[in-house]
């Protein structure tokens, strides 16, 4: 799916939140037969953040959801509660969330926010969510010109889907939460999300998959249940084909939109493996300094890592307005895709 967008939507705040309990990789090395050196070197981690067992995915959105609010408030001089009530849509990029099916995540922050004038989804596109949900954003704001702002989320919960016996897959995840404030704005072209770039390969469907629960393998009265629902990875299929997407739609969203590498600020990539993005900028020829990373923090947060990323770079001043942006992100599905933003 590719589009340019000839309206201006913009990102005009973000937040996050990130779980207190911080494990390092010399902590799980004492629950695990694993070593910081061992993790460091195979995905560059050093810690993970690990939500409480009273927190689910929608406690971890909401948190972020009101410190994105609140930053819109601030900029935007309005009430918090009439800037509430002025979302149009809540979308929401998860793989873990509160229910299974029904009722949608999103739809649990709507009511925590108060924000009844506000549709609410979730999306599943895993580790590809937030670019997603800020494209289909997006398209629901531009269909009406009265439709003026959407909450983009990306909340995860990863720990509670992570087979910790499994020592070349539970290192390599994390919890937490990111959003972001989307505004149609008027203006001229070249503000905003101006290019987007969705796709997916079905076919890579069981490199990263959760069997148990769903009606393809539905839990059975009276079953004995070994193992929980787990994350299921096959860590080399994942690989090759992330590598693979990030190169194919950087130099896709570069052509498409008729400039240079040297003319993006910054790239913000999926949070999965420091060895996929070493690798994807050395074939392109990227120097590594041009892509952020908070792996080394933060492990693998799925939908949220994007986000997360983002509002790292905002809140410290290292992203500014004009600055042109690009996301990659690729994940279960198989999915992939990448925004272009002039932030």
């Amino acid at each position: 799916m590719e589009r340019q967008l000839c309206m201006a939507f913009e990102i005009i705040a973000t937040g996050k939140a990130i779980p207190s309990n911080r494990v390092s990789n010399d902590d799980l090395s004492r629950r695990i037969e694993t070593n910081d050196e061992w993790i460091r070197s195979h995905s560059g981690i050093g810690a993970r953040h690990i939500a409480d067992e009273n927190t689910a995915s929608s406690d971890l959105a909401l948190a972020a959801a009101r410190q994105t609010l609140s930053m819109a408030a601030e900029k935007t001089g309005e009430a918090l509660e009439e800037l509430i009530l002025s979302l149009d849509l809540i979308i929401l990029g998860t793989a873990t969330p509160d229910y299974y099916g029904t009722p949608s995540t999103a739809c649990i922050v709507q009511a925590g926010l108060g924000a009844s004038n506000a549709a609410a989804l979730d999306v599943s596109a895993g580790c590809s969510g937030f670019i997603y949900c800020l494209e289909l954003a997006a398209g629901y704001l531009s269909l009406n010109p009265s439709r003026k702002r959407a909450l983009v989320i990306g909340s995860e919960v990863l720990s509670r889907i992570t087979n910790w016996e499994d020592r070349s897959t539970c290192v390599l995840f994390g919890d937490g939460a990111g959003a972001a404030l989307a505004e149609q704005t008027p203006g001229p072209d070249k503000r905003g999300l101006l290019r987007t770039i969705l796709g997916a390969d079905g076919a890579g469907a069981e490199s990263i998959i959760n069997r148990r629960g769903g009606s393809r393998q539905p839990w059975k009265k009276g079953e004995t249940v070994e193992t929980p629902s787990v994350l299921e990875m096959d860590g080399r299929a994942v690989y090759n084909f992330a590598v693979k997407a990030v190169t194919d739609t950087i130099e896709k969203l570069i052509a498409q939109e008729g400039i240079t590498i040297d003319q993006v600020k910054r790239i913000v990539p999926h949070q999965a493996n420091a060895r996929i993005v070493q690798a994807a900028g050395k074939r392109l020829g990227i120097p590594q300094e041009k892509f952020f990373l908070n792996i080394e923090e933060y492990a693998n947060t799925s939908s949220a890592s994007i986000p997360i990323a983002l509002d790292e770079l905002n809140r410290d001043g290292k992203i500014k307005k004009g600055d042109l942006i690009m996301t990659i992100g690729f994940g279960a599905g198989l999915t992939f895709g990448g925004n272009l933003i002039v932030w």
